[in-house]
């Protein structure tokens, strides 16, 4: 005769209820946006970048002859915003949201470890966007010093 065993598996379900598992569950999640915004805009169709550069001088040359002929400058045209923008917005709240409750989580002396791995996914993802963007602006700073410097052969004919 054959026994048959039965396993118990009891599977607890007592970090879903605490503060900081929570925090490191949103903080992930914070620093997962911020990594799908960095790369999220690479996968949409862009014209080459010396069309963009191109682009670009062009329309400070027709800025240019406007303000020395006195021209108004013509409307802006309303864009619309991207999914991309919104990822800009919901990844710093949602690591900032992932701090708050790791500091509930040590308030309350829950697990400590959940606590300093919210803080820590949370602040890395606010701090890695906060640093991407700095390394956007230098490098745009650095493409219109490039261009300005160079506007003389733009007005060459």
């Amino acid at each position: 005769m054959e026994q048959q065993t039965q396993v118990s598996v009891r599977v607890s379900i007592k970090p879903l209820r605490t503060w900081g598992f929570w925090s490191v569950l949103i903080g992930a999640l914070a620093l997962g946006l911020v990594f799908v915004q960095l790369v999220g805009p690479t996968f949409e169709s862009q014209p080459s970048a010396t069309e963009q550069i191109g682009q670009i001088a062009g329309e400070i040359k027709r800025s240019a002859w406007r303000t020395f002929l006195g021209l108004t400058a013509p409307e802006m045209e309303p864009r619309s915003a991207s999914v991309w923008s919104y990822l800009a917005i919901a990844a710093p709240i949602l690591g900032l949201i992932a701090v708050v409750l790791s500091l509930i989580s040590g308030v309350l002396r829950e697990n400590w470890r959940y606590s300093v791995y919210g803080v820590s996914l949370g602040a890395t993802a606010i701090v890695f966007q906060y640093l991407w963007w700095l390394a956007l602006l230098i490098c745009g700073v650095l493409l219109l010093v490039t261009i300005i410097e160079n506007v003389g052969d733009i007005f060459s004919f």
